[in-house]
């Protein structure tokens, strides 16, 4: 009985001290993620650019099939490029941002849509499928890995070696392929990039879990009785989730790419619907006879979000990295 209750306090003086190694591990965490430049950059990106995908299909209900103006047809950016010009010409009249309108800030497309809107509307796409794509190319590739890596034997020998020939052929020529076979659409995009993407964390939580696999606290659950599924969920995943993490917000930035480029060689979202890939296929005549902002704006767009999710997985690879904490 006496032990018994001299066990109780020291039980919950462990889980207490667990709790503040835990609480310092993220403030050091979060000072390291907050004095990175990439951090700030990437993540000031990577916040504007969900928040627009998000609510711009809210603000804005885009009739695609109904928009146009062929009186505008490819209309220059007024706004603050029609003040930027008056500005920099040589004529003594100077616009005032009080006369400026913003009809097209972005310009107009061939059809005379704007191409503000479909930028919007086409970000949205295009981050709606980033983030199904890291899901669904997660949770396949994660489980594998996990079973593969702490249980070893024949499935690990056939999953891996599966997974090998899937990455022995080219991401994007495989996405390619496989909307090929099952036909032209934004769903059969989204499905061919994640499968092309299923053994990145296949491969890695793997890794991550034959180092764990015997490690003294998985040899002590599994003295206690704990089964190999717990064992996989409770102490194998949580220990592998740092490098998860930083691959999933790297392959966000890599799957918009992808359906850009699916998109672009009409794979991926039909017309009249935009997405940017597409936008930037269609701009080809137009800047060819000088209406470069037809090509400008989607371009951009595509570049700063990359650039964005890029910047963020590499600020937080540095900050989850245990070998840098101190320095």
């Amino acid at each position: 009985m006496t032990s018994t209750t001299q066990a109780q306090p020291r039980l919950a003086l462990t889980r207490r001290s667990e709790r503040d190694v835990r609480l310092e591990q993220l403030r050091d965490f979060s000072r390291r993620l907050w004095r990175s430049p990439s951090a700030k950059l990437g993540g000031i990106l990577a916040f504007a650019t969900l928040l627009a995908a998000i609510f711009v299909p809210l603000l804005d209900k885009y009739d695609a099939i109904r928009d146009g103006s062929l009186p505008a047809r490819y209309a220059p950016p007024d706004c603050i490029v029609a003040w930027l010009e008056s500005q920099f010409s040589a004529s003594p009249e100077k616009l005032s941002l009080n006369g400026l309108t913003c009809e097209y800030p972005f310009g107009a497309d061939k059809n005379g849509r704007d191409i503000m809107r479909r930028v919007g509307h086409g970000m949205s796409v295009s981050l709606s499928v980033g983030i199904f794509v890291v899901i669904i190319s997660l949770t396949i590739g994660t489980t594998i890995g996990l079973i593969a890596g702490f249980s070893g034997g024949w499935f690990e020998s056939v999953s891996m070696r599966l997974m090998d020939v899937i990455l022995a052929f080219p991401s994007l020529l495989l996405a390619i392929a496989l909307v090929t076979v099952a036909g032209a659409s934004l769903t059969n995009g989204m499905i061919a990039i994640a499968v092309t993407q299923i053994p990145t964390f296949a491969r890695l939580t793997r890794s991550m879990a034959i180092s764990i696999r015997n490690t003294e606290y998985v040899t002590a659950a599994r003295s206690l009785g704990a089964s190999g599924g717990k064992i996989m969920i409770s102490h194998v995943l949580p220990n592998s989730l740092a490098p998860l993490i930083v691959q999933s917000t790297l392959l966000l930035g890599t799957a918009v790419i992808e359906t850009a480029a699916l998109g672009f060689l009409g794979l991926g979202q039909q017309p009249p619907w935009p997405e940017l890939g597409k936008m930037l296929a269609e701009s080809q005549p137009a800047l060819a006879s000088g209406k470069w902002w037809v090509m400008f704006f989607p371009g951009l767009t595509i570049i700063l979000i990359v650039l964005g999710f890029n910047l963020l997985g590499d600020a937080l690879r540095d900050a989850l990295d245990p070998r840098l904490r101190g320095n």
